[in-house]
């Protein structure tokens, strides 16, 4: 991979330094081929020039465009992307796709695009990914009756459509109507009874919740319907382990030890803990983090090691070192500019059910990547900042999940605002989707209004609660406005609650670079 990753970026600046002549269609094909198989591997941002120069001589070739704003989009350049597919439209493209990147790039920037999802839709009315985004933008534009009832509405025609129950249910879970946020499924069942997939996804939803009756009858009728599986059996151990009933957790752990597979693992892993199983904990982690589920298992192992007291959990978690302090350079009126509009983002009445918040919202979409000014400014200095946090580290280990990885080219897997008030935290989590996390303190409460330390605090190396685990945060950082904390993407983390007031903050994963 390697070889062949040098091999097409060398092409590339070949190619590039030899457009002083307008390429014949054979020619222009072949670079087209180039710059995909250079999207295949990685290589956007090498791959823009050459498509920059070809479109600059051929605005209106949609073919050119979609692949222009295809590597500016892999390369987080949503603005320039959205210009590409808005100007080849206007120079007379009429591929469909133009449109559906268009509406796209511009619902991720923040601004309007349920319009735009309803014309491309017109083009391609059975693409039901753009269904489910128009309705993502209707809600977004706060429009959220008329976005549940079109999904409800699609739903009612295709009951398998798994996106769209998975959509409608977030959306009624953070709104104002999280009492019916799994009645999709329940309607859905009767008329498609023996889809598996579909029992799972219902089972799912109120397992997330933590609904441990409602997700234990669905099991049952889920059986009744296609009798037991190994899926049902991992999903009833789930459940038996973490609503506490010990008897029958033993039970399913030897009814389904031949089962394989992270997602039982899991499950193993958080039950030997429980047990203060330190080395039986480790051994399944060691066996995972060999895996491409690796992410999942690399915390756990920590309060493994931690738990039996083995110091290698100060090589992988490296407190001293991996976790950061820096101070963003925002003046502090900038700052308050940034809190306002972070407060009109906060449209949801409630979490995400999947998502760690407690007393409080988090924004939708990868908030840093909005367009209006004082984002695009916040996102240039909080990015300065994690260069400099990653310029900082510790040299290589090629055995570490953060420190064997590139250091060069930074992209974003995520961001979102937080918005905490009274009493509100964050319970202990990691992020398993991301290669380095942080916490940007935007507006906090008055004096006196946090409570003693470490009220507000973040605390970092906190196990999960549900474990009973006796291990002290490695460090809490008390928050100050324009201040960022760093750490690994594997490191246990949580807000401590906090006696009043708000506390304000965008969380940003750094996305895992390619080797």
């Amino acid at each position: 991979m390697d070889a062949d990753r040098k091999q097409v970026s060398g092409a590339l600046a070949r190619e590039l330094d030899g457009l002083q002549r307008a390429p014949d269609q054979t020619r222009h094909d072949a670079l087209l081929a180039l710059c995909r198989r250079a999207l295949s591997l990685g290589l956007a941002a090498q791959a823009i020039p050459l498509l920059d120069a070809l479109g600059g001589a051929d605005p209106a070739n949609a073919e050119v465009a979609l692949l222009r704003g295809v590597a500016l989009r892999r390369e987080q350049r949503f603005a320039d992307a959205a210009a590409v597919f808005a100007g080849a439209r206007g120079a007379g493209a009429t591929d469909p796709a133009l449109l559906q990147g268009l509406a796209q790039t511009r619902y991720e920037l923040g601004q309007p695009a349920a319009a735009l999802f309803a014309q491309a839709l017109q083009s391609c009315p059975g693409n039901m990914e753009l269904l489910r985004n128009r309705a993502l933008a209707l809600a977004s534009e706060g429009q959220q009756a008329k976005a549940e009832s079109l999904l409800e509405a699609e739903l009612a025609r295709n009951p398998d459509w798994l996106d769209g129950h998975r959509a409608l249910s977030t959306l009624r879970w953070t709104g104002a109507d999280q009492a019916r946020f799994a009645e999709s499924y329940a309607a859905a069942m009767p008329r498609i009874p023996h889809n598996a997939a579909l029992w799972q996804a219902w089972f799912s939803a109120l397992a997330q919740v933590r609904d441990w009756a409602g997700a234990t009858d669905v099991l049952d009728r889920w059986e009744a319907s296609l009798g037991s599986s190994p899926a049902t059996q991992v999903s009833r151990l789930f459940v038996a382990s973490e609503a506490g009933d010990a008897a029958t957790t033993h039970r399913l752990l030897a009814a389904t030890q031949r089962v394989s597979g992270a997602a039982i693992d899991l499950i193993r892993v958080r039950h030997a803990l429980r047990a203060r199983d330190a080395r039986g904990a480790e051994a399944i982690c060691l066996a995972q983090v060999a895996t491409s589920a690796a992410a999942l298992f690399w915390p756990y192992l920590s309060l493994a090691w931690r738990l039996a007291l083995d110091q290698r959990h100060l090589w992988l978690d490296n407190p001293d070192a991996l976790i950061g302090v820096h101070r963003v350079d925002l003046a502090a009126d900038e700052l308050t500019d940034l809190a306002d509009l972070l407060r009109s983002l906060h449209t949801m009445q409630r979490p995400y059910a999947e998502q760690s918040v407690r007393g409080g919202t988090q924004t939708d979409r990868s908030v840093i990547q909005r367009d209006e000014p004082i984002m695009r400014l916040a996102k240039a200095r909080f990015l300065d900042t994690v260069r400099a946090y990653v310029d900082g580290l510790p040299p290589n280990d090629p055995q570490h999940p953060l420190l064997s990885l590139p250091r060069g080219h930074l992209l974003i897997e995520g961001s979102w605002s937080v918005r905490l008030l009274r009493q509100g935290y964050n319970v202990p989590h990691n992020h398993p989707v991301g290669w380095i996390s942080t916490a940007f303190y935007i507006a906090l409460p008055d004096a006196g209004q946090m409570g003693p330390p470490p009220c507000g605090h973040i605390a970092l190396g906190t196990p999960p609660e549900e474990l009973g685990l006796d291990l002290r945060a490695y460090r809490t950082i008390a928050p100050e406005p324009g201040l960022a904390a760093l750490f690994p993407s594997t490191m246990w983390h949580r807000t401590m609650p906090f006696d009043d007031g708000e506390r304000l903050v965008i969380a940003l994963d750094v996305a895992r670079p390619r080797t």
